[in-house]
């Protein structure tokens, strides 16, 4: 290694302007106009706030390094949805909105700026990120897992251009934001019969989305109130590892436990079209679980 340099591991952003071509080709005053606005009144502060650095700049996007993954994701998600209020009263074809792409990992310090795998993780995260959204590997999930408030949805493992392994990835996007419209494009292949079991559903789709609200304790008995959290969160875990689901983060269904709730309403604040319920029942030594999974379109 050349004099001068060092390795760290490190927290790595990278953020970019979604169509900045077509923007600047559009009206080339107007648009850097925003963005230094966007960057001044909003972006610039929040990563100073979270102790993050603003690495390099670019034309349409910035290269940022934070100490702490918790920091970094926070920043990062107070960012995109501060955007999406910025950007609520502004027409699509001259909004702005960023792509961003989060990575914890090695990298190469020369000075004032950084290089290796870690950055070009980071970037490509950003290249197949949503308008929006924001997507990070599971190197920085494990990290944040149960720290914030933000739920995140598993998209199973990706090819990075350039990057020899594949990276598995995790999804943000703000509330009411739609879900991609490929990423449940086999549902309609699944069993409209109620009577369906969950091996036979998952079976039949690619890359489901689901959530599982917290079980209800049906039972006079109040430690089975602590029972019911772990059962959701062993489940949570479970299916998590399941390549073929994107499943809503712990945080994320959390939310919902001892409200009624709308089906339909639940499933779009969380970005999932499937939910899974139920309840847990004390009957003398023993005890009854009950589940059941929801299709939130129908409520089959």
């Amino acid at each position: 290694m050349a004099e001068g340099t060092q390795r760290r591991l490190t927290v790595i952003v990278s953020a970019g302007v979604v169509g900045y071509s077509r923007l600047m080709g559009r009206d080339e005053a107007g648009t850097l106009r925003r963005l230094n606005e966007h960057r001044a009144d909003h972006i610039d502060p929040l990563i100073a706030k979270y102790g993050g650095r603003i690495v390099k700049t670019t034309g349409d996007g910035l290269l940022l390094e934070f100490p702490s993954v918790v920091a970094a994701v926070e920043c990062v998600v107070t960012v995109q949805e501060g955007m999406a209020a910025r950007n609520a009263d502004i027409k699509d074809d001259e909004a702005i909105r960023f792509r961003i792409g989060l990575h914890l990992g090695d990298v190469i310090v020369e000075g004032d700026d950084i290089f290796g795998d870690g950055v070009n993780i980071a970037a490509r995260l950003q290249e197949i990120g949503e308008a929006g959204g924001v997507t990070i590997s599971s190197n920085a999930h494990d990290s944040v897992y149960g720290r914030i408030e933000a739920g995140f949805v598993d998209d199973g493992d990706k090819e990075l251009k350039n990057i020899e392994r594949k990276i598995r990835v995790w999804r943000w996007r703000p509330e009411g934001m739609p879900m991609p419209a490929n990423t449940d494009n086999a549902a309609n292949k699944a069993k409209s019969s109620a009577d369906f079991s969950l091996k036979a559903l998952i079976d039949s789709l690619q890359q489901p989305t689901l959530a599982v609200l917290t079980f209800v304790n049906m039972s006079r008995d109040e430690t089975l109130d602590f029972f019911c959290d772990g059962l959701t969160e062993s489940l949570i875990t479970d299916l998590s590892r399941a390549s073929r689901l994107s499943v809503a983060a712990r945080n994320s269904s959390f939310k919902y436990k001892g409200q009624t709730i709308d089906i339909q309403d639940a499933a779009l604040k969380l970005g999932v079209r499937y939910l899974i319920e139920g309840s847990v029942q004390a009957m003398g030594a023993r005890i009854r679980v009950n589940a059941q999974l929801i299709h939130s379109a129908n409520g089959a």
